[in-house]
């Protein structure tokens, strides 16, 4: 009986990174810089990574989609896209935390990242000594005592998390939508709740500061 083939899809930083794989095998990938119109390009990007991968849509047994932290608009693209395209498909979507791909795949204590505006980044400890639960944080701000025999700092914010901790930088070991589907693949059998966006922030855009108009009856 063949493996079955498991989509994985991310936009929630300024890219699309994707991969379709048959059990461990990688069909076919893409990933392309994108700061802008990620909404537009998505299907005809997948589209074309499945053609190279000799794959149809309805060739699919589930989708793994990036759930963030990142990009608003990048999350809420490809998370409501991968819900519809699952929802028309009748197949499972599972949501993966970014943080979550950036480690997987690796051994040891790791510190993840991921890069944010202002000197900032969204951290999560696997495996570390202390725990490290995902949060938004100054790199200037994270207590030197994290460091720990064996640790590693990986993504986007790595270098500048290492150069503080004194410890290794070093790669993750796939790009984001081959790790995504990778987790999607060893839990797509079991009850997952519904892949929802992780922003772990508020959204930038103010509230109004005018009261609502009053809806007569």
């Amino acid at each position: 009986m063949a493996e079955p083939i498991i989509l994985g899809v991310d936009t929630s930083g300024s890219y699309c990174s994707a991969a379709v794989l048959q059990g461990t095998d990688v069909l076919s990938d893409l990933y392309q810089d994108m700061p802008k119109g990620q909404a537009e390009a998505l299907f005809p990007l997948l589209t074309d990574m499945l053609a190279r991968g000799g794959v149809t849509w309805r060739d699919l047994a589930a989708i793994g989609v990036g759930t963030g932290p990142g990009n608003f608009t990048g999350i809420r693209i490809s998370v409501s896209a991968m819900r519809g395209l699952a929802l028309a498909l009748d197949i499972p979507v599972i949501g993966v935390t970014l943080l979550d791909a950036i480690a997987h795949a690796t051994s040891g204590p790791v510190l993840a990242s991921i890069a944010a505006p202002r000197g900032q980044a969204y951290v999560q400890g696997v495996r570390t000594a202390q725990s490290v639960p995902p949060a938004l944080v100054a790199v200037s701000d994270l207590p030197l005592d994290l460091a720990e025999p064996g640790l590693v700092s990986i993504g986007s914010a790595g270098a500048e998390i290492a150069e503080r901790l004194g410890v290794p930088h070093v790669p993750a070991p796939y790009a984001p939508g081959s790790a995504i589907a990778r987790i999607a693949a060893l839990s797509w059998q079991n009850e997952c709740p519904p892949a929802a966006p992780f922003y772990l922030k508020p959204a930038d855009a103010a509230p109004a500061r005018d009261a609502p108009p009053v809806l007569l009856d």
